[in-house]
């Protein structure tokens, strides 16, 4: 596609004279305003890596960074390159813009668009591009709001609502986008290595969510003592300690953003459980019956099957899906504080049987019957390396999943809980609650900044100057007293339509 570049090529050399006029040229001014010309500077950003997940994975499609653009290698962050702008030393605040665009295509589920003319304002907090579909382009969209820190390294960013309509799904509204790093170009900083640091932030916040919750079920020393009084006054049924079990069921959601993705985003598919399983109303959760297996509260073991399926289907073209998966046979084995969830998984005609979709971990490794019922809530459910590919990289390995409830009878006569009395037997392109429809191939984010107005000052006192965010040219010409006043907005041409990108 055809770059979308106004930037004017004197930026750089405007900003090279007046930090070479330095003090010498402006001592003799009284500084209204001292704001510092910047070059030379990398914005380094991954959207968000679910979403570069999903484009090349699930949709098959592909991003082609341009006019000196990169991608780290496999499918990493994006940078953008020779940034320029100012620094106010006064407010401690940087506005950049920046070169290189990125197009985004995926022709199974139909999108094709482009990002151009990044732009980071540390005063408004925010990161903008112009955004162009269908040959229409929408300048300055806000894409993220940024957590501004003094170095402007690994900010944390959380997506916008206009986000969720450019990428394509309400889910991505108000979530956690990839760190934002925005440094001076160094001569050695290959392309790699941001992508390095920006992976570990999302890794360190997942394992420690998991660390605790198995931890504390690791306490038999205190359990055995008192779990008697409990056992002994729920199990004189007939239950034994081992036996099979004779029927129960298992609940689970997959994922709420996969679901909203699928009926209401821009899949507009739709949700069908067959074979006895059922959904709760407003795209809810699944519940899969007639359980089997066996169980041994003594070793604080269990293994279930449940019947039952559920199909997810959208990307419709002319009768074909780009999306159509199904999960059937689903089996929950716990054995103490972990446990695996498998299902026999067709994609788009493609069968694998037991594939281990997600981990286990019970709130307690003890295993116990309660009215000859076993029950476990809320279990944590980790996605798999299989898993991921079993939805085809629409998440990562280790994302968290809806958490999975079991109940299983250990007699004719015990009762189980009631999953959901307003459950129904297959679900519609509508009826979730929630979420706007965001096309990719529709509507387009709208122009304008974010709400609030969080400031995003870069020094933590008011003499403060980030040097090494700044660069020694910049830090010269504020310890020189440099008054210069410098428009970062570069004035624009109000034309709505460009070159549109090309297939």
């Amino acid at each position: 596609m055809a770059a979308n570049r106004r930037r004017p090529i004197a930026l750089a050399a405007a900003c090279a004279t007046a930090v070479t006029l330095g003090a010498t040229a402006l001592a003799a001014t009284s500084a209204s305003a001292a704001e510092v010309p910047l070059t030379g500077y990398e914005l380094t950003w991954g959207i968000k890596e679910s979403y570069r997940n999903y484009v090349t994975g699930m949709a098959a499609g592909a991003f082609t960074p341009e006019g000196g653009a990169t991608q780290a290698k496999d499918n990493g962050v994006f940078t953008f390159v020779n940034g320029a702008g100012s620094y106010d030393s006064e407010a401690h605040t940087v506005a950049l813009g920046f070169e290189g665009s990125l197009n985004i295509v995926s022709k199974p589920h139909g999108f094709e668009l482009a990002l151009s003319d990044v732009q980071f304002d540390s005063k408004k907090a925010t990161v903008t591009a112009d955004v162009t579909k269908a040959g229409t382009t929408q300048q300055d969209v806000p894409l993220a709001e940024v957590t501004v820190n003094r170095t402007m390294t690994d900010m944390a960013t959380k997506l916008t609502k206009e986000a969720g309509d450019v990428f394509g799904s309400s889910a991505y509204s108000g979530a956690a986008g990839d760190p934002l790093t925005v440094l001076e170009k160094k001569t050695e900083s290959p392309d790699p290595t941001p992508s390095d640091s920006t992976t570990p932030p999302t890794t360190p916040s997942t394992t420690p969510s998991t660390t605790p919750s198995t931890t504390p079920p690791v306490t038999p020393s205190t359990t055995p003592p008192g779990s008697p009084s409990t056992s002994q006054t729920s199990e004189p049924t007939e239950a034994p300690s081992k036996g099979d079990i004779l029927y129960g069921t298992l609940g689970w959601g997959v994922k709420q953003s996969f679901r909203t993705y699928v009926v209401d985003g821009v899949a507009k598919g739709k949700i069908t459980v067959s074979g006895g399983a059922e959904q709760a109303s407003g795209n809810g959760t699944f519940t899969f019956p007639d359980a089997t297996g066996t169980y041994d509260t003594d070793a604080d073991t269990l293994k279930a099957s449940f019947k039952g399926s559920v199909n997810f289907k959208g990307h419709e073209d002319n009768g074909s899906y780009g999306l159509d998966l199904t999960l059937s046979d689903l089996k929950a084995e716990i054995d103490g504080g972990s446990g695996k969830l498998t299902a026999d998984v067709d994609s788009l005609g493609e069968k694998s049987a037991d594939v281990t979709l997600a981990e286990l971990k019970p709130k307690s490794a003890d295993l116990t019957a309660e009215d000859d019922v076993i029950t476990l809530d809320d279990v944590t459910t980790t996605l798999t390396e299989a898993g991921a590919k079993a939805f085809g990289g629409f998440y990562q390995a280790g994302a968290e999943l809806d958490p999975v409830d079991v109940a299983v009878a250990l007699s004719e006569d015990a009762e189980l809980p009631d999953p959901d009395p307003t459950s129904s037997s297959s679900s519609g392109t509508g009826g979730s609650t929630g979420g706007t429809t965001g096309g990719t191939t529709g509507g387009a984010g709208t122009t304008g900044s974010t709400s609030g107005g969080v400031t995003g000052g870069l020094a933590s006192t008011g003499s403060d100057v980030p040097v090494g965010a700044l660069g020694t040219a910049a830090a010269a010409a504020v310890a020189a007293g440099a008054g210069v006043v410098f428009a970062v907005r570069r004035r624009r041409t109000t034309n709505p339509v460009t070159d549109a990108a090309q297939a």
